[in-house]
């Protein structure tokens, strides 16, 4: 399963859930956001909402994949993309990157 928030993507493996005893994601969002992850036959899901109100509703707290990572099967993974970072990396001055909030 894939979805978006604004600005982040997360996928969560939803073949090693079954075997997941903590669902530790769901209560995680539940507690350190907004519930966009619930359970449907035993599997997190935001499937009873739509994208948009993913969108609309999600946080980027980041702690269903910590809580994943800590207490359940390792499974989540969030992609946050951040522009620039490539240069920087590459030894780039910050200063030369431009940084245009429209794009």
């Amino acid at each position: 399963m894939e979805f978006k928030e604004r600005s982040i993507a997360i996928r969560i493996d939803t073949s090693q859930c079954s075997s997941c005893e903590s669902k530790a994601c769901v209560s995680a969002c539940k507690t350190y956001s907004r519930g966009i992850l619930e359970l449907e036959n035993g599997l997190p899901s935001v499937s009873h909402i739509s994208p948009e109100e993913v969108l609309r509703r999600g946080t980027e707290c980041l702690a269903c994949e910590y809580a994943c990572w800590q207490h359940g099967n390792n499974v989540i993974q969030i992609d946050i993309p951040i522009r620039g970072l490539d240069d920087f990396i590459q030894g780039k001055s910050l200063s030369n990157l431009i940084i245009d909030s429209d794009k």
